[in-house]
């Protein structure tokens, strides 16, 4: 994560603070476009490590919208995932997935956002893999935990 920190701060970000060994920042930007800020990090990275890492920005705001426009219970936030995309989600790709058919997971797209509420667990949770083939974009899941610990960070700073 010193080395994340060290990219974001070569690219004029201050106050560049990390979640634990989760890949996941939040720093001060100039004013910009978030997919302008997003393509500038994997700029960096693909330059130091030789492969191409996606990457999704959020601002503060937009991450307290995420959080506010949950419409799923959150009972365990470990087993409570939200994948995050770098443009809205075209829910009609996910029309054939019977959701049903997995219950008790859930889940709700709302945005460039999909939610899951994964009851038994992540690691045995199919709708997730499913969600990905008919979409066939990258995304990148966080649990809920993560979620709200880095929206909580963005606002100590």
């Amino acid at each position: 994560m010193a080395e994340l920190r060290a990219h974001l701060t070569g690219l004029g970000y201050s106050d560049v603070r990390t979640l634990l060994q989760s890949g996941n920042a939040v720093f001060t930007a100039p004013q910009a476009p978030t997919a302008d800020v997003a393509q500038a990090i994997e700029a960096t990275l693909a330059t130091a490590y030789g492969r191409d890492l996606k990457v999704m920005v959020r601002t503060a705001d937009e991450m307290r919208t995420v959080i506010d426009a949950n419409p799923l219970n959150v009972e365990h936030p470990s087993r409570f995932l939200v994948t995050f995309y770098a443009r809205p989600v075209d829910a009609a790709l996910l029309a054939d997935i019977d959701t049903e058919a997995w219950q008790p997971d859930e889940m709700a797209v709302g945005g460039r956002e999909i939610y899951f509420n994964l009851p038994r667990g992540i690691a045995e949770a199919k709708l997730p893999l499913l969600v990905d083939r008919a979409l066939k974009v990258t995304g990148t899941a966080r649990n809920w935990n993560t979620v709200t610990k880095l929206l909580a960070i963005a606002d100590e700073g």
